[in-house]
């Protein structure tokens, strides 16, 4: 059974992850052995070495021989999906009142009360932002007069078509750097000016770890200092895609829990490479969602980890959903456990794709708060360190994180270092 395969590939002098300079130099039998296309995915990091990217169709068996090659990470390209927004009745979330309603009261998301964005004197000015999602509404008032560069890494329009038919994209991207709508603060931080739109979703929140990875190649290139990512690899798409091709169904979920270990080395290998920090870049800080499978409100043991990507590195600043309860802060009933640190994740109020204000609820709108938060201190770092980097940023985030306020039951392994907060001055 062929199937196609993203193969990366790391040259060059030291700098490079450790596990990339394991490389063997024997002729590569890879080329001579299966059809490749080249990606024109190519590190910028010409002084630290190189790192290129191919499509290739390959048999497991040449698979094998592939990754002893020259090769260094061979893996399927996997089927990814956005972390689909939560009903927050069907979590036993009662909604006394409206959020969009309660927002129009408080003349704010009450996300950015919360991670104290509302009070910070810094609000991202200077700051280049990524989002990795479903595109955006660009046309929507809360994004006018920003800067968009702009590319689609699916199957659904034409290269720089970003358009947002779904609505996460937008909403994600209304939290981070979003301005005021109606007279309601919806942006932690609304000074940034460029923003970075990799649409890696289509409307049905459906793409593939290709997508993924060439669009994270695509925003360092581009210079982005902050990521966000609300999304996470498919493992049942990718089992039923196996099984489709002719695999029997036993079979087909053993394969695709080795498609999953291979996309998660693959992953951790290129994140390592893209931030590393040197002459020609400071790295960036990358936010992801720490996903919504869990099932605290039926069982509180029915709880599972951060999903991949956000716990494919420890350089990624994976984020779990907050909410606010009788007696303190507690974790949303679907939130992943042992996230880096949380955020406001329940009835977030944003941009709505159709134009308007809608509200949503997931570690999807918990990730764009950190995300937005991570450019407020990269600005800050700017001004009273004299620079800023991707490993400082993340440092300043997990020393700001509050791990007061909780409810007595919530412990590290649900809230991580805390709720995430905003620099002051």
């Amino acid at each position: 059974m062929n199937v196609d395969y993203l193969v990366l590939r790391f040259e060059g002098p030291g700098g490079l992850p450790k596990a990339a300079r394991k490389a063997t130099s024997r002729g590569s039998e890879l080329r001579s052995a299966a059809s490749a296309e080249l990606l024109g995915f190519e590190s910028r990091l010409s002084s630290q070495g190189k790192m290129t990217a191919e499509r290739i169709i390959l048999s497991e068996k040449q698979a094998i021989v592939a990754s002893k090659d020259s090769a260094n990470f061979v893996a399927p390209i996997m089927p990814v999906a956005l972390i689909e927004p939560c009903a927050s009745i069907d979590y036993g979330i009662a909604s006394t009142i409206n959020p969009i309603d309660l927002a129009t009261k408080a003349k704010t998301s009450w996300g950015i009360t919360e991670v104290g964005a509302d009070r910070s004197s810094f609000t991202g000015q200077g700051v280049r932002v990524a989002v990795l999602d479903t595109g955006i509404a660009w046309k929507h008032t809360a994004f006018a007069g920003k800067t968009k560069l702009s590319r689609n890494f699916t199957n659904e329009g034409r290269a720089h078509d970003v358009t947002d038919r779904n609505g996460h994209g937008t909403h994600c991207a209304g939290t981070i750097f979003g301005q005021t709508i109606d007279d309601i603060r919806i942006g932690v931080a609304p000074g940034v000016q460029t923003a970075l739109i990799a649409k890696v979703l289509d409307k049905l929140g459906r793409g593939t770890t290709e997508g993924v990875l060439r669009a994270l190649q695509w925003a360092i290139a581009e210079k982005s200092n902050v990521i966000s990512m609300s999304l996470g690899f498919d493992f049942p798409a990718m089992q039923e895609k196996l099984v489709d091709l002719g695999c029997p169904p036993k079979m087909a979920t053993s394969r695709a829990l080795k498609a999953y270990r291979e996309n998660l080395r693959q992953f951790e290998a290129l994140i390592g490479f893209l931030l590393q920090e040197h002459s020609e870049s400071p790295g960036a800080v990358i936010a992801a969602a720490a996903g919504n499978e869990s099932l605290r409100h039926i069982d509180p043991q029915l709880v599972i980890d951060a999903s991949i990507p956000a716990a494919a590195s420890t350089s990624i600043v994976s984020v779990g959903a907050l909410m606010r309860g009788q007696s303190g802060f507690t974790i949303a009933p679907f939130s992943n456990a042992n996230p880096t640190m949380c955020a406001p994740g329940v009835d977030i109020v944003s941009a709505g794709h159709k134009g308007g204000l809608v509200a949503m609820s997931g570690t999807s709108m918990a990730c764009p708060h950190v995300a937005g938060l991570a450019a407020l201190w990269w600005e800050s770092s700017a001004k009273n360190v004299g620079q800023a980097s991707g490993s400082l940023v993340r440092a300043q985030l997990l020393a700001a994180a509050n791990p007061s306020g909780f409810a007595a039951d919530i412990t590290i392994v649900d809230r991580g270092a805390g709720r995430a907060a905003a620099p002051h001055v």
